[in-house]
């Protein structure tokens, strides 16, 4: 799996398809179980360890039946991905997340979804036809140029804190780890990786990165000590920026502004074309799918007053990961979707190695509503890419099936 990855994740386009197309020849892939689906895999193009079209291998390679790329900032890496998806003919879905600005918002001043900043929340434009990919790039490239301007400033603020060995260059260190020459974004996580590459390369892994990491007064647990001693983890950076993230980004952070688009801005994007704008719910967080959240208040105390708004706001989607959240959470968040009409979309944040591609509480036939979503997202998608004016949230549709469960059923079927 190492080495076909190694691969996957060459430095062009054109090797990894190539690379793609003799897997396809050389290796039996399991049989696709329908319960597996995920429409929010992280690539290089933001941050991950899979290439597009490694992350479309390893879905197949878990037995996915449809997978969804969801990169910050980018839809670089999405026809990439829809070219792995035709050589391995595994359904695909596009789509791309940002962060919105609520500060006129009833919610101006509070924590919604965004771990590190008030009146912020993460927000997806999911189904997005190929034909549209320039426009989206059109409208996210700004955004990541203000982005970069402010990741400077953050890593002007990092080296403040380090001795001049430790240093961090932008230009030099973080760059290079990105795919930004090529539309991609870069991340907080791209600067704590390249922080964590510095404390690897200079120090060495094991005993001399605990010690350092213990000198920055970072409290780690027995099973942070545990992975960082095993020295021989190809991905062992990874785990190092997890335990950076979580504790050195909130002494840096900078608060996003100039590279943020209104909630209103949002909203037309997605109109302009044709796709499904999302609120992407988090819910209060206890233990970290992705292991670099602390346990944290969000959304949870207003969720009504924030459904309320949605339905003002003609925000009539909401993604959400069911093996991030307790049952009662869950619970409540599928209730309010269904009163207030609202489509369900589902993923697992997949941008570590350690992650599993397959989301197991798929398995529970709780969240079959989810699998029907996915087919009904898929055949979206295929209609705003022939402009037959007959998509998810096209006015002929929702007259025609005014409840969105009966036009999600209507939908996957096509």
């Amino acid at each position: 799996m190492t080495n076909i990855l190694e691969l996957l994740n060459q430095n062009s386009t054109e090797k990894r398809l190539s690379a793609l197309r003799q897997a396809v020849v050389d290796i039996d892939f399991p049989k696709r179980d329908p319960r597996y689906i995920n429409n929010h895999i992280h690539t290089i193009y933001s941050f991950s360890p899979y290439s597009p079209t490694a992350a479309v291998y390893a879905s197949a390679k878990a037995g996915l039946c449809t997978a969804g790329i969801i990169d910050h900032d980018s839809i670089a890496g999405a026809n990439e991905f829809l070219a792995a998806a035709e050589i391995l003919d595994l359904p695909v879905t596009c789509g791309f997340e940002l962060r919105v600005s609520w500060q006129d918002s009833p919610f101006g001043k509070q924590r919604i979804n965004n771990p590190d900043q008030d009146g912020v929340a993460y927000m997806t434009i999911q189904g997005v036809a190929a034909k549209y990919f320039s426009k989206v790039e059109q409208f996210l490239a700004p955004l990541r140029d203000k982005r970069n301007q402010r990741n400077i400033k953050m890593i002007d603020n990092l080296n403040q804190r380090l001795t001049q060995d430790m240093q961090i260059d932008f230009v030099q260190d973080v760059v290079p780890l990105s795919e930004s020459a090529d539309g991609g974004s870069i991340t907080e996580r791209h600067l704590m990786y390249a922080f964590a590459k510095k404390i690897s390369d200079n120090l060495g892994r094991g005993e001399p990165t605990i010690k350092f990491l213990q000198e920055q007064e970072i409290e780690l647990s027995a099973g942070d000590i545990s992975k960082l001693q095993d020295v021989e983890y190809e991905f062992y950076e990874y785990d190092v920026l997890g335990i950076l993230k979580a504790s050195f980004i909130p002494q840096i952070y900078i608060d996003a502004d100039e590279e943020l688009c209104t909630i209103d801005q949002f909203v037309g994007l997605a109109k302009e074309i044709d796709a499904i704008a999302c609120y992407a719910y988090l819910g209060d967080v206890t233990d970290s799918v992705t292991g670099d959240k602390a346990a944290q208040e969000f959304e949870d105390s207003y969720l009504d007053e924030l459904f309320d708004f949605l339905d003002k706001k003609g925000i009539n989607a909401v993604t959400y990961m069911p093996a991030r959240n307790t049952p009662e959470q869950i619970a409540r968040l599928k209730k309010l979707c269904v009163e207030h009409n609202k489509f369900q979309i589902s993923g697992e944040d997949i941008n570590s190695p350690r992650q599993d591609f397959i989301c197991y509480a798929m398995e529970n036939p709780e969240f079959s509503n989810l699998i029907d979503s996915t087919w009904a997202l898929i055949a979206h998608e295929k209609e705003a890419e022939r402009g037959s004016g007959e998509t998810f949230f096209a006015k002929s549709m929702i007259e025609r099936f005014p409840n969105v469960e009966d036009r999600v059923a209507y939908f996957k079927t096509k």
